[in-house]
């Protein structure tokens, strides 16, 4: 597929309300459930995905449209999401995300980006020169590595429970 900002909208605009439907008054064990071992529960994914939106994608997409010459993002705090998602409850992180993501949609609409701007180039901390197009195409593909993962470590916590099925649910082996 092409890039193009209308598709990249269509799923932009749909991830708060996925992660809303699918985690909206969920008891603790499912919420506070890891995959494995030390990883993310689905709070602190959420968490993350807050503070993504108030520190990297339009923060950096607004780097990368600046006049100025440096154009270098700033990493992002791979561990602000942890004390963010201590400290408020799950249905805070999904408001937040939503109105997060809301004003973050309107932010980019109100740019009226022309084809040309999709072109243009910031510098990442790790990667190096990124494109405007490779950068928003990362933030659909985030959101779909985040719903993935949050629908993984669901479906883990029945591990156990599902018996022999297990040969047929391909995501307990992921």
């Amino acid at each position: 597929m092409e890039f193009s900002l209308a598709r990249s909208l269509e799923i932009l605009g749909r991830t708060p309300a996925v992660l809303s439907a699918l985690l909206s008054d969920l008891s603790e064990e499912w919420i506070l459930a890891k995959e494995v071992g030390n990883t993310w529960n689905v709070k602190e994914i959420v968490a993350h995905l807050v503070i993504c939106e108030q520190t990297n994608w339009m923060v950096r997409i607004k780097i990368i449209l600046s006049d100025g010459l440096k154009k270098t993002f700033v990493p992002i705090d791979m561990h602000a999401h942890f004390k963010l998602a201590e400290n408020t409850s799950l249905e805070k992180l999904l408001k937040d995300f939503n109105q997060l993501r809301i004003d973050g949609i309107d932010d980019l609409k109100n740019l009226n980006l022309k084809e040309s701007d999709f072109n243009k180039t910031g510098i990442h901390p790790t990667l190096g020169e990124v494109y405007l197009r490779e950068l928003v195409s990362t933030w659909v593909t985030h959101d779909m590595s985040h719903i993935a993962q949050v629908t993984r470590i669901i479906a883990k916590q029945n591990k156990d429970n599902v018996g022999s099925f297990a040969a047929f649910l391909k995501i307990l082996n992921t």
